[in-house]
C-alpha cells in the first residue's frame, strides 16, 4: 500500500530530564516533574519569565557529543530545563510548536544563544553546547511536565 505523500511524519521524542535551578547561570538539577506556567516557564526556575527564553531545551544527542569528548556531564549541567531524546532540536525552525505530555505547548523562539563572558557553565564544565545546539521556547499553554512524557512537533 502506498503511503499518502501529503501526510507529514510526526516528529516525536521523550522527556528524559526536567531541570530547574534557583538562580540563572548555574547547573540545574533534575526534579523529575514540574508545572510549566503559561507565559513564564518552569515553576521555581531562575529563568522563568525571562522574555522569549522561558524554557530551554537540549537534545540527548548534544549531550552525548560532549560525553564523547570525555567530559563527564549530567542532565541539567548546561542549564537546560528539559533534556529530550528522539528529536534533534537544533534542526527545528523558530516558530515550531511542541506539545509535551497531555497539555503543555511551547513555541520555539530561538536556536542557540550568545554565551556571555565568564559563563559559569563553561567554567564548570569546560565547554558549552547551549550556544550552538540549545533551543529556547515560550510557554503557550501550561501544564505538568514529567520525565517520560512524550514530546512532539505539532502544527
Amino acid at each position: 500500500m502506498k503511503e499518502d505523500s501529503h501526510k507529514k511524519k510526526t516528529i516525536k521524542g521523550k522527556v528524559i530530564s526536567v531541570n530547574i535551578s534557583k538562580h540563572k547561570n548555574e547547573k540545574k538539577i533534575n526534579i523529575s516533574s514540574c508545572k510549566v506556567i503559561e507565559g513564564k516557564g518552569l515553576e521555581g526556575d531562575g529563568h522563568a519569565g525571562f522574555m522569549h527564553r522561558q524554557v530551554s531545551l537540549l537534545s540527548l544527542k548534544s549531550i552525548e557529543k560532549m560525553r564523547e569528548k570525555g567530559i563527564n556531564i549530567e542532565y541539567g549541567d548546561f542549564a537546560e530545563n528539559l533534556t529530550v531524546e528522539g528529536i534533534d532540536l537544533v534542526l527545528l525552525p523558530v516558530g515550531t510548536k511542541l506539545k509535551i505530555g497531555d497539555r503543555a505547548i511551547l513555541r520555539v523562539t530561538q536556536i542557540g544563544k550568545q554565551c556571555h563572558k565568564g559563563c559559569a557553565i563553561f567554567e564548570q564544565v569546560g565547554d558549552c553546547i547551549m550556544p550552538k545546539e540549545g533551543i529556547f521556547a515560550e510557554v503557550l499553554t501550561g501544564g505538568d511536565v514529567r520525565v517520560g512524557d512524550r514530546i512532539e512537533v505539532i502544527e
